[in-house]
């Protein structure tokens, strides 16, 4: 039988080579997208995932990268964003552009890919597959000096919404994770008096493997995941 294909946008350190593992260890076959991906050399080797170069925001990028997969994946995740901080007085607009274009364009772009894939291959269980976003706190409220970023998760998280009241009656599960906090990334160190202050990426991984196996007759639209000291 033909292992399920899960493929992973915006791959990286952190949270993408934690979900990389954990689809991997129950038996995915596991793509991971990124415009560099000489940096996912190592979780590609630890995984046996397949690497493919492809920027997001990119309508030509995605359409390859969608046809090199070779098979419609089961879940796709869409990790990458961008942000421009500064006052909203002196931020250069060209770069507000290019933060969009990441954040929500390119969200739109694999999520249309994705789906249009998923519903050319046949349902397992009446489920074609299911396409997660990772959010951000910016995408409930928005932040000063934060306006792109605001912009950026606020239009993925309303693409997710739209996507999903079209695309759960014909049996694709699709998803928009707020993660409400810092990720305990390489290199991102917790302050001694404050453990498990930051989420661990492993452990976001497992609720994302959670939102895949729900029965459809109880799909979550939305997902917030906050370590357990972060405020409201």
């Amino acid at each position: 039988m033909t292992r399920p294909l899960t493929l992973i946008v915006g791959a990286g350190a952190g949270l993408s080579a934690a979900l990389a593992r954990a689809f991997a260890a129950r038996g995915d076959a596991v793509a991971l997208a990124a415009r560099d991906t000489d940096k996912l050399a190592d979780i590609a080797d630890d995984t046996g995932a397949s690497r493919h170069s492809c920027d997001a925001a990119d309508p030509a990028q995605v359409a390859a990268l969608f046809a090199a997969l070779g098979t419609a994946p089961r879940t796709v995740v869409y990790n990458p964003s961008a942000r421009v901080r500064g006052p909203i007085t002196e931020v250069d607009a060209e770069e507000v552009r290019h933060a969009l274009e990441v954040t929500a364009f390119g969200a739109f772009l694999v999520g249309q890919a994705a789906a249009r894939a998923m519903l050319a291959a046949p349902a397992r269980d009446g489920i074609h597959g299911t396409i997660l976003f990772t959010g951000a706190s910016a995408g409930v409220k928005g932040f000063p000096q934060s306006a792109s970023f605001a912009m950026g998760k606020f239009a993925q998280r309303g693409l997710a919404q739209s996507m999903a009241r079209e695309l759960h009656p014909k049996g694709i599960h699709v998803a928009w994770i707020n993660i409400d906090g810092r990720i305990r990334n390489p290199g991102r160190i917790e302050a001694a008096d404050a453990p498990d202050s930051m989420l661990d990426p492993a452990a976001i991984a497992q609720s994302y493997l959670a939102l895949v196996d729900q029965p459809r007759s109880a799909w979550s639209e939305e997902l917030s995941l906050r370590p357990w000291v972060e405020t409201f």
